[in-house]
């Protein structure tokens, strides 16, 4: 709308007589001649939902509900449902938590930027890197922005961006989702008996690579040997070494900061939610030389005019912030809640519970595996590996149909080849393991 036109919203700019002239450019009679919906699913201003009482509706919806299998769910694959203390629950519901969308006013938003604070805390003691942001989308995209900082960061010509050829589909379309406005390619590197392969990463990494990814565990459960190796790779070609992980792996296994990660990305919600199908929360943690290319938000703590310690949002480095040119990412909503209630459950398990959990997952996977391999016709772990939480069994009946026969007596597991399955103990209850194994036992027979 002109500045002098005096009609019309500020929110809704258009005149009547300015559509007529953009319909007749386009050459549609009307706006709904702009879409096409089919007469399926096209709204007639009717939704053919009875009404109901609430007990009706709650009779209604416990019905629907009750038509979902009952499956004990071994999945993994970054997918973990570690059971979630009611604490956490009851705290994280608390109406303060929950109406705080996102803490611009610090003088009312003290305790939430409090519980950020210790968040990003515990990743900064869990990496041993010194920045940890408090606000990722998932993994997929907290990778994504450290192959985008990579490339601001590094003075090298190149803009090749190696991942292993294990990667998980989800990620690696996001990474290339990301880059593809960027002069950035993304390139694969191979691995051996699921960890890297030392010597052929040697070979593709020269002066045209930014940053180079590897994760600990591995998406196939494996607990990366190399890592030092490939730090020093990295460094060697002024590459930016990238770890993906997550805090129960982190709370057991090498700090990235003594393997020379540069950046550490994975999913924090590990800790605090249960299996989200999708949902999670993205780890973000680097070097406090790159902090200023954080993507998203940093809390830090400061003091008020009474010389109180206080916190507040020191840095946002998107773009509704600062000059676009400036930011960093275009990073918008944030996963501050999910962030709380990882805390919560991290501050809940204490450092020793926080390691205790994890040997459980190196323990069990261990037991089951052994478990398995004694039944013939299966052999686990595939691969001679020290394995966290999840391993791959090869069957030597097809795969799928073990999955599918599996599924049946109520176990839910991954196939990953024609002979192989993964399956996960993390968050599957002790007494469902003795169950698994006699159901393991009848489908391959």
């Amino acid at each position: 709308m002109h500045g002098s036109d005096a009609t019309g919203s500020p929110y809704a700019p258009h005149t009547d007589d300015e559509r007529a002239r953009m319909l007749e450019a386009v050459g549609a009679g009307s706006v709904d001649d702009l879409f096409d919906i089919p007469d399926a699913v096209e709204f007639d201003g009717e939704f053919g939902i009875d009404a109901r009482s609430e007990r009706e509706t709650r009779r209604l919806v416990r019905t629907i509900l009750g038509r979902n299998d009952d499956l004990t769910e071994l999945l993994g694959r970054g997918h973990y449902g570690y059971y979630v203390p009611s604490l956490v629950d009851h705290l994280a519901d608390r109406s303060e938590f929950l109406t705080s969308y996102t803490q611009y006013q610090p003088e009312i938003s003290q305790g939430f930027l409090q519980a950020l604070f210790e968040y990003q805390s515990l990743l900064v003691e869990l990496t041993g890197l010194e920045v940890a942001n408090c606000s990722m989308y998932d993994a997929a995209t907290a990778l994504g922005e450290a192959a985008t900082l990579a490339e601001r960061v590094r003075d090298t010509s190149g803009h090749r961006v190696l991942v292993p050829d294990l990667l998980l589909e989800g990620r690696r379309s996001t990474l290339e989702n990301y880059v593809a406005g960027t002069d950035l390619a993304v390139d694969t590197y191979p691995t051996d008996d699921a960890n890297v392969d030392l010597a052929a990463l040697e070979e593709l990494i020269d002066e045209e690579c930014v940053m180079v990814y590897a994760e600990n565990p591995t998406v196939r459960g494996t607990i990366e040997e190399g890592l030092e190796s490939i730090g020093e790779l990295a460094a060697e070609r002024d590459a930016l070494f990238a770890l993906g992980t997550d805090p129960v792996a982190l709370s057991l296994l090498q700090r990235p900061a003594d393997v020379g990660a540069d950046v550490v990305v994975g999913d924090a919600s590990v800790l605090g939610l249960p299996t989200s199908y999708g949902m999670g929360l993205g780890l973000f943690a680097t070097t406090e030389d790159y902090l200023r290319q954080v993507p998203g938000r940093l809390v830090g703590a400061s003091e008020d005019a009474t010389d109180r310690r206080a916190f507040t949002l020191t840095l946002q480095t998107r773009e509704q912030h600062i000059r676009r040119e400036r930011a960093t990412s275009n990073i918008c909503t944030n996963q501050a809640w999910v962030a709380l209630r990882t805390a919560m459950h991290a501050a809940y398990l204490g450092p020793s519970g926080m390691v205790d959990l994890a040997e459980r997952g190196v323990t069990r996977a261990e037991d089951l595996a052994e478990r398995l391999d004694d039944l013939v016709g299966a052999t686990a772990p595939v691969h001679d590996r020290h394995h966290l939480r999840e391993f791959v069994v090869r069957v030597d009946q097809p795969a799928p149909a073990i999955a599918d026969d599996l599924e049946k007596r109520g176990f839910a597991v991954h196939v990953v080849g024609d002979h192989e399955l993964q399956v996960c103990v993390a968050g599957v209850p002790d007494e469902r393991i003795d169950p698994f194994v006699a159901a393991f036992r009848e489908v391959i027979r």
